[in-house]
Formats: structure tokens, sequence, C-alpha cells
């Protein structure tokens, strides 16, 4: 059943709140996929602060159109669904790449947004392959630790071997 002007103007109000919201979108083209690999794909992006949104394509050219340079909706080919993360720019796509090796065939990149800008299907791949913030997190306060924690064993080292010479000239006697 055909949507009312209403439920349209609804849906386009929610979904430019969404993009207002959102650090990146990731749109997939969707094919074939059931239910149940629909509602497992939403509880994982539910999971990492993201949403996952099957929207007509004109709506979300509209919802898009101001704000995102370079958005063309006839790059996006099939139906598409829009997955908007609210936390990490790289997660939804991370999910995705995910979800789309246990289900090839049914669900694939077909491109999306970062930083206002329209981004292709590779490069929404690409993004699938750098590391999320929290990982970038733990390898920036590794680096911070390691001229510490090099210094501590240095220290530990010096105090190691005295015992061990210490010990090695109490077994001599």
């Amino acid at each position: 059943m055909p949507k009312s002007r209403a439920q349209k103007a609804h849906i386009l109000k929610d979904l430019g709140i969404k993009v207002d919201d959102a650090k990146s979108i990731i749109f997939a083209k969707i094919s074939g996929l059931g239910v149940k690999d629909n509602e497992m794909l939403r509880k994982q992006l539910r999971a990492e602060k993201s949403e996952f949104v099957v929207a007509k394509k004109t709506l979300i050219d509209l919802a898009l159109s101001k704000k995102v340079e370079n958005f063309d909706p006839k790059k996006l080919e099939g139906q598409i669904a829009a997955i908007f993360s609210y936390e990490d720019e790289v997660v939804p796509a991370k999910v995705l790449a995910k979800f789309k090796k246990e289900f090839e065939g049914k669900i694939d990149f077909a491109g999306g947004v970062l930083d206002n800008k329209f981004i292709f299907a590779e490069q929404a791949m690409e993004l699938a392959k750098m590391p999320s913030k929290q990982e970038l997190y733990a390898k920036l306060v590794g680096s911070i630790n390691a001229p510490v924690s090099g210094f501590v064993n240095a220290l530990a080292g010096n105090l190691r071997n005295l015992v061990y010479v210490l010990k090695a000239i109490e077994e001599k006697k």
C-alpha cells in the first residue's frame, strides 16, 4: 500500500534528524535478505550504537541533498538501506563487511557518506578495514606507555642482574 504524503513527510523529517546526528552513513544494497537475517543485522548494529533504516531512494535523496556534497541517488542501484552510525564512523562498515561474508549475494556495499561527502562502495569497503576508535585509542595509550615501561624494565633488569650475581656468589662459597 502506498504511503500518504503525511507519512512521507514524517519519514523525511525522521531521516533528516538521523542524518544530522550521524557521524557516518553506509548504504547497503539489499536483495533477498530474510526477516531473521535483517533482524540479526539490526541487533548487531544496535549493539554498536548504529541504526539500520530502509527507505525509498527519493526520500534518502531529499534528506541528503542539501547536506552532502556530490550525492546522486542514481549512483545507488537496487533496494537501498542506510546504516547510520552515531558514535564511531568505522563500525557500520565493519559490521556490514562481516555480515556480507556471512550472507554473500544478499547484501553488499553501495556507498556512504563520510564528513558530508559521498563515498563510493569501494571506499566504504576500505573504511571497513580501518581500525575503530577503540583500537586507535589502545594503540595511542600503548605508544605513550612504551617509554615508561621500557624505563621500568631497564631499572628492574639492573636489580634482577644484581640478585643473580649475589646468588652466584652465594653458591660459589
